[in-house]
């Protein structure tokens, strides 16, 4: 019974030590030092990784701090259970405590991409393979099979995707990101065809997503944008054709050189909305909130026509002939 009680003292007192060690080392510690000339050092914590083996991976990182005594640290501070997973970045004057306190918060390293308003798919998918430290798990998907993973079957790609700036920590799926983005958009995107006007022409969220990235393709200047989507309801309104370069720009594909022909203007594709009445069969572009908006809630006008000021601005009209001098006015210089 001695013997058994000596021994727990003797690990007590061990402890007891070993506590108070850890502590006076945690106080009296300086700042973790990285390698000569590294700027950061990146930890990447597994999932189910001890306190011990975060330790060790912290120092194997190429931080100069004494491994025994950091995992006592964390094993006594009683938060070893609460680090996270994640990447993280340890950073010049990040001491034993500020990194415990890191680790426990989840406090990731973040990588971010925008998605710019009015980008298509295209641009997306590159825009992604280029993001720092994103795993490009849809680099060999086609466009079918991504939006399969998606939970989206049959859906086009063009448009769904919310035009925004995303967070993400490193090693993080581009799969995940689209997902995110394509959930924005599905709410962005009921949000605004709950407030659609009552006498809209358009007859569902589809339609206002294809309305709203033409809307989003057609505007230079912000302030014109809901006159524009005026214009184009009171086109569908009567029956009209949109005849907007964009969408037939967009049917055209890589075949587009930058030169928008007569030619062009005449031959027939699902998006040329000059030889075709109503909306392209997709969206042609990403809309921004402000372009949704001006889709379902158009300012009223009785303008059928817009043409460019050459400054970003729109020059509206309500008759053919009014249009056609503003056309001499601001494209022929007449």
């Amino acid at each position: 019974m001695r013997r058994v009680f000596k021994i727990l003292l003797i690990l007590g007192v061990a402890a007891a030590l070993l506590l108070g060690a850890a502590f006076w080392w945690l106080n009296h510690a300086m700042p973790i030092r990285l390698p000569p000339g590294a700027q950061v050092a990146d930890l990447e914590i597994e999932h189910g990784t001890s306190s011990n083996g975060v330790a060790e991976t912290v120092v194997a990182s190429g931080a100069d701090v004494p491994v025994a005594m950091l995992q006592a640290w964390f094993r006594l501070s009683g938060q070893a259970r609460l680090i996270k997973a994640g990447s993280y970045e340890l950073v010049p004057g990040t001491t034993p405590r500020k990194l415990l306190s890191m680790l426990v918060r989840g406090e990731e390293t973040l990588k971010s991409i925008t998605l710019v308003e009015g980008w298509t798919f295209l641009q997306v998918r590159s825009a992604l393979q280029k993001a720092e430290q994103l795993v490009p798990d849809t680099l060999a998907l086609s466009p079918e099979m991504i939006m399969e993973k998606l939970g989206k079957h049959g859906i086009h790609p063009e448009g769904r995707f919310f035009p925004d700036t995303y967070a993400y920590a490193k090693g993080s799926s581009d799969l995940a990101l689209l997902k995110r983005a394509a959930r924005a958009m599905d709410r962005r995107l009921d949000a605004a065809w709950s407030l659609r006007s009552s006498d809209t022409p358009l007859k569902s969220p589809d339609q206002a997503l294809i309305l709203a990235s033409i809307v989003e393709k057609e505007t230079g200047k912000p302030s014109d944008r809901a006159q524009i989507g005026g214009v184009f309801s009171n086109r569908l309104r009567i029956g009209m054709p949109l005849q907007t370069d964009p969408t037939v720009i967009y049917g055209l594909g890589l075949k587009f050189d930058g030169n928008l022909r007569k030619r062009d203007l005449q031959a027939d594709t699902p998006y040329n909305t000059y030889t075709r009445l109503g909306l392209p069969p997709t969206p042609i572009a990403m809309p921004g909130k402000a372009a949704l908006l001006a889709a379902v809630q158009p300012a009223p006008t009785k303008a059928l026509y817009f043409v460019s000021r050459g400054d970003g601005s729109s020059e509206f009209s309500t008759t053919l002939e009014e249009h056609n001098r503003a056309v001499n006015k601001y494209i022929r210089g007449h």
